[in-house]
């Protein structure tokens, strides 16, 4: 073998080597790629969890607002500077099981007496206007003051629900957050509905009594 040839033997090895360093440095730079996306994405799926949480509605006690089937995000950060507010739609551990979750709507809060009687809910005497609700109540329920740190709950579905007016005031402590969003089924897709009240059941937010 003659000196140029054994040259053009060294120079082929050399980029033949070089070409395998590129292709296992792009290689290796596709995998530090890959596994920062992946590693973005668990810390923005846990970020996420840790704020909102998807709940399905299991049952008839919301209805007409929300149906058996459908899904809504809650979001779990809704009460930690704040208080609930009446109409709002709240998840919560049920207090004689806490190991499951119910679905209601907030109805009385910490100071007011409630009542249910003819058909209505009354807030310290007052009847609440309720457009939101399936059919009026068929029940009794005697007058109940919600004590610091509680709230009234009940379902839409009045008639049809597991709510305040059989076991009690729920404590806040219970509650698990706020549903927002519906995102399920798609033709239902947007905000939850949240109910809003004339000026004369204004409550402030801190949740104390007014004087």
């Amino acid at each position: 073998m003659t000196v140029q040839e054994r040259i053009s033997e060294v120079r082929e090895e050399y980029i033949t080597l070089a070409g395998d360093e590129i292709e296992a440095s792009e290689l290796a730079r596709a995998l530090r790629q890959l596994l920062e996306v992946f590693l973005i994405t668990l810390i923005l799926f846990f970020t996420l969890r840790a704020v909102f949480i998807n709940f399905r509605i299991s049952g008839t006690s919301m209805e007409p607002t929300l149906s058996d089937g459908e899904y809504v995000f809650v979001y779990r950060m809704a009460y930690w500077q704040g208080h609930p507010q009446r109409g709002d739609i709240i998840v919560f551990r049920y207090p004689l099981n806490p190991r499951r979750t119910l679905i209601k709507r907030v109805i009385g809060l910490p100071g007011e007496t409630v009542a249910i009687q003819d058909g209505r809910v009354y807030i310290n005497g007052q009847p609440l206007p309720e457009p939101y609700i399936l059919a009026s109540p068929t029940y009794t329920a005697a007058p109940v003051t919600v004590g610091p740190d509680e709230v009234y709950v009940l379902g839409d579905n009045r008639n049809n629900s597991n709510d305040s007016h059989s076991w009690g005031v729920l404590k806040q402590n219970l509650i698990v957050g706020k549903a927002v969003w519906r995102f399920w089924p798609l033709d239902r897709f947007g905000p939850v509905p949240h109910a809003t009240y004339p000026s004369s059941f204004e409550h402030p937010s801190s949740g104390e009594k007014e004087p």
